[in-house]
């Protein structure tokens, strides 16, 4: 059932549409192939701040080539925020369809098995991956911390407490 649009603030002017599930009762989005989920934008420039890294000889000269125009470890960050969930699904990608590539998740290598120079699009539209499953910007599970991690510990058992040591 259509449950409506809302916008996307970048690319200008692109709105998703939502849907309601009513068994689920849940609402769900239908996210164009070209659009990175949990993050701004599409998924080209994600993929070339990862190939930007691969071709230098640091992350911090990436960064400094990336964006000149923040602090050297803000733009560390920035990039490894995109880095380590594109590394993680290609790794993912690589491990799942061990036929469709030569076992290097590194981008290079996956860009080449794919022959295409938009490789996070070409699996996201093309290949029949378990999109729940895999990690953004790719797919659309996201990013757990250490704190959601933390909130997800199992709960002490139920039941009166134990008695204490005798005196």
């Amino acid at each position: 059932m259509r449950h409506g649009t809302y916008p996307r603030t970048t690319p200008v002017g692109m709105r998703i549409a939502r849907y309601y599930c009513p068994t689920a009762h849940e609402t769900f989005s239908l996210l164009p192939d070209c659009l990175a989920s949990h993050f701004p934008g599409e998924l080209d420039p994600i993929e070339q701040v990862v190939a930007t890294v691969e071709a230098a000889r640091r992350v911090e000269a990436a960064a400094d080539t990336l964006r000149p125009e923040i602090t050297l470890a803000s733009a560390v960050r920035w990039i490894r925020r995109r880095l380590i969930p594109v590394r993680l699904a290609l790794l993912t990608v690589v491990t799942l369809l061990p036929d469709g590539f030569t076992g290097d998740a590194q981008l290079a290598a996956v860009r080449c098995a794919l022959a295409t120079t938009s490789a996070l699009t070409t699996l996201r539209a093309d290949a029949a991956l378990p999109l729940a499953g895999l990690p953004t910007p790719l797919g659309f599970q996201p990013h757990r911390s250490r704190r959601d991690a933390a909130a997800c510990a199992a709960p002490h058992g139920m039941g009166a407490d134990r008695a204490g040591p005798a005196r």
